[in-house]
């Protein structure tokens, strides 16, 4: 993986999409365990009685997966400008763990809502939660950067390179 001064338009393009679309996926969420018991009582299969939870799901896990190929493939700006050895570690493992999270959330939604299984449903909304204090965590770290440190951190996701 290159490392670059900035995201590509795409990067950036799949960057804040995804974002909207997990805040609006975290938003529908509240009638999902109403909706699963249904479905498992009417023995629904395939896409019958999808919700948009559900359809928001699988496009955020759609555009994840292709985000992670387009990262490995057009590679990411190296660290912030004065940035720590303990700084760095902190960043690729909070990136790490905010695409396991993006990764897992859809992931087990799907494997709920297909195999009916409110278990893997409560894991799902656990995961899910996670999800979202882990990206809460990264955007004010990221404006932290930006408006306190003054590093330029979310010019490198707003304006493309090149």
């Amino acid at each position: 993986m290159t490392s670059r001064a900035a995201y590509s338009r795409l990067q950036i393009a799949l960057h804040w999409v995804i974002a909207i679309l997990i805040l609006a996926a975290w938003l529908t969420h509240e009638n999902m365990g109403r909706a699963l018991e249904s479905r498992i009582k009417s023995g629904a299969t395939g896409f019958e009685g999808n919700t948009p939870h559900v359809w928001l799901g699988i496009t955020v896990f759609v555009l994840v997966l292709i985000r992670i190929v387009v990262r490995r493939v057009q590679g990411a700006p190296g660290p912030l400008p004065g940035a720590t050895p303990l700084m760095e570690m902190a960043a690729t493992w909070g990136h790490r763990l905010l695409y396991l999270l993006m990764v897992l959330t859809p992931a087990l939604g799907a494997v709920a809502w297909n195999a009916h299984s409110e278990t893997v449903g409560e894991l799902h909304e656990t995961v899910g939660s996670a999800l979202m204090l882990v990206a809460l965590a990264h955007a004010l770290v990221a404006i932290w950067h930006q408006y306190v440190k003054k590093d330029g951190s979310l010019t490198r996701i707003t304006r493309p390179q090149g």
